[in-house]
């Protein structure tokens, strides 16, 4: 891809955000493309087809939510704020765009290995990252590589379905869900201690001060 294509294939798919969010996974290429003010060939020259289009529009959202969560966890917070936090940080990425969270998500008939799964690697690397934080700030004894790691896919498979449910039914407000799920979560986790020598959210790490040496000929 030249220079010059990179901003045209970024308002195309600008386009096709704008088309799916009104229309939902179903958008047509002819939708997209009355949108973006240009023909279907030119689509299909940047993408390939619709699959390519798609999969192209997921890569962005499934980056953007990934990114956002990521930082959620670095956040200097204490441990149940950052619980919350993260989230709400989740909840609200799938709220803003919900057209575009069912795409993610659920696959078209007939395409059951499509772009509609195309949230299963964000979410592998979502489970890796609450993985790294738990084991970086709670101290969860000699089982910690077992239990850190089981936690991270635990959280996520827990926060994906519930978060599905909570953007189909409405049941609540998110604050509302985001403090149901933290009370489930909070247990064990508020039970843990901090890891002494753990680093602070974003790496950085102040040793505690020094003890002042006794003047001399002190005991």
């Amino acid at each position: 891809m030249t220079a010059l294509e990179e901003p045209r294939r970024e308002q195309l798919l600008n386009a096709a955000d704008r088309v799916v969010s009104r229309e939902g996974p179903g958008a047509s290429m002819n939708a997209i493309a009355a949108e973006a003010g240009i023909t279907k060939p030119i689509l299909y020259r940047h993408f390939g087809d619709r699959s390519g289009l798609f999969r192209a529009l997921t890569e962005r959202h499934t980056s953007g939510l990934l990114a956002a969560v990521r930082t959620a966890l670095d956040e200097p917070l204490e441990r149940r704020e950052r619980v919350e936090h993260v989230l709400d940080t989740y909840l609200a990425g799938i709220e803003s765009r919900p057209q575009v969270y069912q795409l993610l998500t659920h696959p078209e008939p007939g395409d059951p290995h499509g772009v509609g799964n195309a949230l299963a690697p964000a979410l592998r690397q979502i489970a890796e990252e609450i993985t790294r934080a738990v084991t970086a700030q709670v101290d969860l004894g000699p089982d910690a590589p077992l239990l850190s790691e089981a936690w991270g896919r635990a959280i996520t498979g827990m926060v994906l379905a519930a978060g599905d449910w909570w953007l189909e039914q409405r049941p609540c407000p998110r604050a509302r869900m985001v403090q149901a799920l933290a009370d489930l979560l909070w247990g064990r986790l508020a039970a843990a201690a901090p890891l002494p020598a753990a680093p602070l959210p974003g790496g950085n790490s102040t040793p505690p001060p020094e003890s002042p040496a006794p003047p001399a000929g002190a005991e």
